[in-house]
């Protein structure tokens, strides 16, 4: 885990954004360094979404300032767009490409050189155990291996700040604990900032910190274990529950 004497890969400081009457998000603060895991945590409705588009640049904030790598994304948003990598919670892959014809496509978007764009992508399937499918059509794939081509995708450009919105959505079980495992795997390995948001109280056990969303507020920033513990209860579970009032 990394230490808060240097700067943050991605800070959010009072970050506002509404909808008529509807505060999605409501004074949102939190930072992520370098090498961290951050598990956004938050029942249906709790103004997750939204704030990943914020951070996606597809909105803009109301109020508050979001930096990442040091740069404001309302006032610098290209060079603050090219250090984030995005796994979206739906799928935006094109069924029709082939795996590696889906990555070239993201990475010529980023401006990255033809070969450069193939020696990368041969790179991330190779770790990513789909090297034997690059020549498949996304269409031939399990949904495992699609999140898998996704995140392929997302590291691209090498950011430094990887989103991943609810990225296990519709998968099998065992899927799910494949495409974390990787998450923590790659986080510690390239030093990128993680944050993970999820509504299922089993992803987040290995989580440096936990961030509980409800209502478009943060109710904890902590790590896991001192989550519980500040509740009182046995799980995290039991201390989202608690905090929430969301089955």
């Amino acid at each position: 885990m990394a230490t808060d004497d240097r700067a943050p890969a991605l800070d959010l400081d009072s970050v506002v954004k509404t909808y008529g009457t509807i505060r999605a998000v409501d004074g949102v603060s939190l930072k992520a360094f370098a090498g961290e895991f951050i598990a956004l945590l938050g029942p249906n409705g709790a103004g997750k979404t939204t704030l990943f588009q914020l951070l996606s640049g597809l909105f803009v904030p109301d109020s508050g300032r979001i930096t990442v790598m040091g740069h404001d994304m309302r006032r610098d948003p290209v060079p603050a767009l090219a250090t984030i990598g995005i796994v979206f919670q739906q799928p935006t892959l094109d069924l029709e490409l082939t795996v590696t014809g889906n990555l070239l496509f993201h990475a010529g978007l980023h401006g990255l050189p033809r070969q450069v764009a193939k020696s990368r992508a041969e790179r991330e399937l190779a770790r990513l155990g789909l090297i034997e499918r690059a020549h498949d059509k996304v269409a031939q794939l399990s949904g495992g291996s699609r999140r898998r081509v996704e995140l392929a995708r997302a590291l691209l450009h090498e950011p430094r700040v990887l989103l991943m919105d609810e990225a296990t959505v519709g998968l099998d079980p065992a899927s799910r604990s494949d495409l974390l495992k990787l998450i923590l795997a790659l986080r510690a390995e390239r030093s990128v900032a993680v944050l993970w948001a999820t509504h299922l109280c089993d992803e987040v056990d290995n989580a440096d910190r936990v961030v509980v969303l409800h209502h478009g507020k943060v109710l904890a920033d902590t790590p896991p274990a001192r989550l519980v513990a500040d509740a009182g209860t046995a799980t995290i579970e039991q201390a989202f529950l608690a905090m929430t009032g969301s089955p």
